[in-house]
């Protein structure tokens, strides 16, 4: 298995963490669910560094050199990944948790209204 990082800076970009929520919640999850050989990716971001990213799982038979969907992030940021690395997978656990549904992630939560 084979796991796949990118961090963008948006120190540069016009793109905030929220505003690039709204781009996953509206457009930016459902093209990845159709990528073969992807078996998981999750996006990740922190405000205090004003980081946005994506850590990605693949299959050990993956062609990451295969054709992807657009990418989106990148446009919208400006400029490639400020960090983007490619590693082997080692090991995977999953913990015991309560069994419900997938929480999605934050883009997903309710948008909160700012008093």
């Amino acid at each position: 298995m084979k796991a796949t990082i990118s961090w963008w800076d948006l120190a540069g970009s016009d793109q905030t963490i929220d505003s690039l929520r709204v781009y996953l919640r509206e457009e930016g999850v459902e093209p990845w669910a159709r990528i073969q050989g992807l078996r998981l990716k999750f996006w990740i971001s922190d405000r205090e560094t004003n980081r946005w990213g994506a850590v990605m799982l693949w299959e050990s038979t993956a062609d990451l050199t295969a054709p992807m969907p657009p990418n989106r992030a990148t446009e919208l940021i400006g400029y490639p990944p400020t960090h983007r690395m490619a590693t082997d997978v080692e090991a995977i656990v999953e913990g015991v948790h309560s069994g419900q549904p997938v929480d999605r992630g934050l883009a997903f939560e309710p948008v909160r209204k700012s008093s």
